[in-house]
């Protein structure tokens, strides 16, 4: 058994690349900061149309993309859920 803390699961945590659905769709980003009110992404893209979810977090696909050209701020505030976005984070308009 290993001493020490147990590696968090939490996908809420600085360098994890996540999906984040808000009350008003979905993010995804690379998180680089967290504050008490926000959570900082870069490489972020607001996902106005993911298909069919679980393929969506299988394949890390997305229907509709518009990509935020610098970091964003997404209100703590707003979010409904996080995941871990596993492949790599959609850059291209679509």
């Amino acid at each position: 058994m290993s001493k020490g803390k147990p590696k968090s699961k939490n996908p809420i945590q600085v360098g994890n690349k996540v999906l984040i659905r808000t009350v008003t769709l979905y993010h995804t980003g690379k998180i680089i900061e967290i504050t008490p009110t926000e959570l900082v992404l870069e490489d972020a893209a607001w996902i106005a149309d993911t298909g069919r979810l679980n393929a969506a977090l299988v394949a890390s696909t997305a229907g509709e993309v518009e990509p935020f050209p610098d970091p964003v701020a997404v209100s703590r505030g707003s979010i409904v859920d996080v995941t871990n976005w596993r492949g790599e984070l959609p850059r291209a308009v679509k």
